[in-house]
């Protein structure tokens, strides 16, 4: 069966998150529909991350095993159509290796987490970012976030659902950017990393959040992280500020070939 990869952007809102469940719309249910109505037995799909309820996607990849060799283009333009009208959509296909495995194949992850900092409610960015009115400074959030680079046991900032078997993971980068706005501050908070925790992206950024209000000094951050136990942790930012970026593969299959 030939398999393809699929980059895939979507609106969480709607979601109960990724996985497929019974009595809930998820992400994956509505890739799969969409598949079914090409090919009735289409296999399970699989994907390089579950995001969580209400987190958005512009560069979650998955897979699927097709009957029929289709072109990349006809089959996602056909899975767009049949997508109709949720908020999700396949911005690239390609064809790929039989042993090609869009979670076990990935070397990276990216997410962004948005906040707004501002007074005023948010408007056309609702649901979109976290609406935070009190002042946030950049200076003391980066010098936190230093404190996250590397190997660390991260129990303080991973959900008690959590089924990793280890805490321990490795950060790569975080990356504070501040984007100026008409009416106040955008803050982009990039995180990279081979694989993240459940709910580790955003704990850590609900935990930065209150460095940058001055609620917690950057070394408050580093004895949390250093407690490893999970009451240490800041409030969870909520997930509608979190996107996956994108996922990152020893060789690119969305990639252009050379001419």
């Amino acid at each position: 069966m030939p398999r393809y990869a699929l980059k895939l952007e979507y609106d969480g809102a709607p979601f109960a998150g990724w996985q497929r469940q019974a009595d809930c719309a998820t992400v994956q249910g509505a890739v799969e529909a969409a598949l079914a109505r090409l090919e009735p037995d289409v296999p399970t799909i699989a994907a390089a991350g579950r995001t969580d309820a209400g987190v958005h996607a512009t560069g979650q990849v998955a897979h699927c095993d097709m009957a029929r060799d289709w072109t990349p283009f006809r089959l996602s333009e056909a899975v767009n159509f049949h997508l109709k009208p949720l908020p999700v959509a396949v911005v690239a296909c390609a064809r790929v290796d039989d042993d090609w495995h869009a979670r076990f194949s990935a070397e990276e992850r990216r997410y962004l987490y948005r906040v707004v900092n501002r007074r005023a409610p948010l408007t056309l960015e609702a649901g979109q970012a976290w609406h935070v009115r009190g002042k946030l400074r950049a200076d003391p959030m980066r010098e936190a976030a230093r404190h996250l680079i590397g190997r660390h046991d991260f129990t303080t900032f991973r959900a008690t659902i959590c089924q990793a078997k280890s805490p321990v993971k490795t950060l790569d980068a975080i990356e504070i950017t501040e984007v100026p706005l008409d009416h106040g501050v955008e803050f982009q908070f990039r995180f990279r990393a081979r694989s993240f925790l459940h709910s580790q992206v955003r704990s850590l950024v609900g935990s930065l959040e209150r460095v940058g209000a001055g609620g917690w000094s950057p070394a408050d951050m580093k004895a949390a992280l250093e407690a490893a136990d999970r009451a240490a942790c800041g409030p969870v930012a909520p997930p509608f500020g979190l996107s996956l970026t994108g996922v990152g593969y020893a060789s690119d299959p969305f990639a252009e070939p050379a001419t």
